[in-house]
């Protein structure tokens, strides 16, 4: 988790040096190097909120993957129990498609 936290944070960094270069303005000007903590900070919060997305959607599809899992597994137990040998599966399907 702290590497996206931190990740992100230099990433603001990055922001306020291109906004700083887009304006041709210095880099670091005494008046304005508040603003390098805020935009850090911001950024790290923006990586914090996206450590969180990216574990609630692992979650749902480990869900999604274990629901299939057990629905798959159930699929064949109900052919196991209900269809017949593999030749009769082919002939029904055969007759099936023909006709």
């Amino acid at each position: 988790m702290v590497h996206k936290v931190l990740f992100w944070s230099g990433f603001g960094i990055a922001v306020r040096f291109w906004q700083l270069g887009i304006e041709m303005r210095p880099f670091f000007n005494i008046e304005g190097l508040w603003a390098y903590p805020v935009y850090a900070a911001l950024g790290g919060s923006f990586g914090y909120w996206l450590k969180g997305v990216e574990g609630r959607q692992f979650k749902i599809l480990a869900d999604r993957r274990d629901r299939l899992l057990e629905k798959r597994r159930r699929a064949s137990e109900r052919q196991e129990l209900n269809m017949g040998t593999p030749a009769q599966l082919h002939e029904e399907s055969f007759a099936a498609t023909t006709s």
